[in-house]
């Protein structure tokens, strides 16, 4: 059950998120130790380098473990055998994230490369299907983020939807909880979750022997990064949580090592539970009161 997508909101390279959740998953592997970063949605060449060296510094310290970072810039003048080397490396790459910049950018970006190279816009799409399918991990954030989700927090557009029925919306605080509440009222077939920086949620998917869709939602909290210039930004180090609105106005607020279970029934009804690591049951998602399961495996044995 190790998540295949990965969404997060950070100010810079925080350490736990970025290590044990990203690099981490790369160097497990015993012979394919790669990551790839793609800034795509960065509007110039200068701003993709600039992205690109927000991240390169990072991970040159894990050379040394067999680490093997790469990135790719988007250019409107690329060949073939280029667009044909990163998708190689979109496919098989045991991380990729996708950079931030803006979101309708960087999907247009993405259709062309498969549309102009190979005369399938959906490629890209088609290739994170499989690399989920596989169990390789797709990360995002900023742009990147609101891609990888049902929709996009903001921008009217279509995403790739590989985190079905979910909303994030960064850099969110307290002050921003009205904007929680429109979200939710907005995409009512969604769950919205305002991610603070530095947080995130990793995602894991199946089927049960029944035939039902799952979904584990894992929430990450964040609070290595300890820079005294940046404390402002680092809005979990403040104790703000990841937050949650449900469409009758109450809320669950999210921490770190918390879960959300939930179970699609092919009559597209849908029944959810929540479990703090401190906690032995699962609470009920639609009434927030305890229930008796004790472990994924037990409700996921019983639909």
């Amino acid at each position: 059950m190790k998540p295949t997508e990965l969404v997060y909101s950070s100010h810079d390279r925080c350490e736990y998120l970025h290590r044990e959740w990203l690099v981490q998953r790369a160097l497990e592997s015993p012979d394919n130790k790669t990551l790839l970063y793609l800034p795509c949605s960065s509007r110039s060449r200068g701003d993709q380098e600039f992205s690109w060296g927000t991240f390169a510094w990072y991970l040159e310290r894990f050379r040394q473990y067999g680490l093997e970072p790469r990135h790719f810039f988007w250019d409107e003048n690329l060949r073939r055998e280029d667009v044909q080397l990163l998708f190689d490396w979109l496919r098989y790459s045991r991380v990729v994230i996708l950079g931030g910049g803006r979101i309708q950018l960087g999907l247009e970006r993405y259709r062309a490369l498969g549309g102009r190279y190979f005369g399938n816009p959906d490629a890209f799409v088609q290739t994170l299907l499989a690399r989920q399918a596989d169990g390789l991990l797709t990360a995002g954030f900023s742009a990147g983020a609101a891609q990888l989700c049902e929709h996009s927090c903001d921008e009217d557009v279509p995403t790739f939807g590989l985190i079905a029925k979910t909303v994030v919306t960064l850099h969110h605080e307290p002050a921003a909880r009205g904007h929680l509440d429109y979200l939710a009222h907005r995409h009512p077939d969604c769950l919205v979750f305002g991610l603070p920086n530095d947080s995130g949620i990793a995602v894991s998917r199946g089927f049960t022997e029944r035939g039902n869709y799952w979904q584990i939602i894992q929430f990450i909290i964040d609070c290595s990064w300890d820079r005294p210039e940046d404390a402002h930004h680092i809005k979990t180090r403040q104790g703000v949580p990841i937050e949650h609105r449900y469409l009758d106005g109450r809320e669950w607020r999210f921490n770190g090592g918390d879960i959300l279970l939930r179970v699609f029934y092919q009559n597209d009804g849908w029944e959810g539970w929540i479990k703090r690591p401190e906690v032995p049951v699962f609470h009920e998602y639609g009434t927030q009161r305890e229930c008796g399961y004790r472990s994924v495996e037990e409700i996921l044995g019983s639909r």
